[in-house]
């Protein structure tokens, strides 16, 4: 029997503007590098998102000031917005 490995959902997702991208400590926050965060779609991008459990200090002593804060269901619903997502390809009827 195969078993599934769940992937880890974080308390908290923070909207972050580009400008302070090499602000952060990727040690202190679910990414591992600026080359793995989720950026909007806008070009070029004016944000991205973080994920974390525990405050990171970057954010607890201002250096960061995100431009929003999110549990896990209002992050994916906001990523769903045409600013965070492309539109599906419209499939043609034969």
């Amino acid at each position: 029997m195969k078993t599934m490995k769940l992937r880890k959902t974080f308390q908290t997702y923070g909207v972050i503007r580009i400008e302070d991208l090499s602000k952060v400590d990727f040690s202190q926050v679910g990414e591992t590098s600026a080359d793995t965060i989720r950026k909007n779609v806008l070009n070029p991008p004016t944000q991205f998102v973080l994920k974390w459990d525990i405050e990171p200090s970057f954010i607890a002593d201002g250096t960061v000031i995100p431009d929003g804060l999110y549990t896990h269901q209002e992050c994916l619903e906001l990523m769903a917005t045409e600013v965070w997502s492309l539109p599906e390809p419209e499939v043609e009827e034969k």
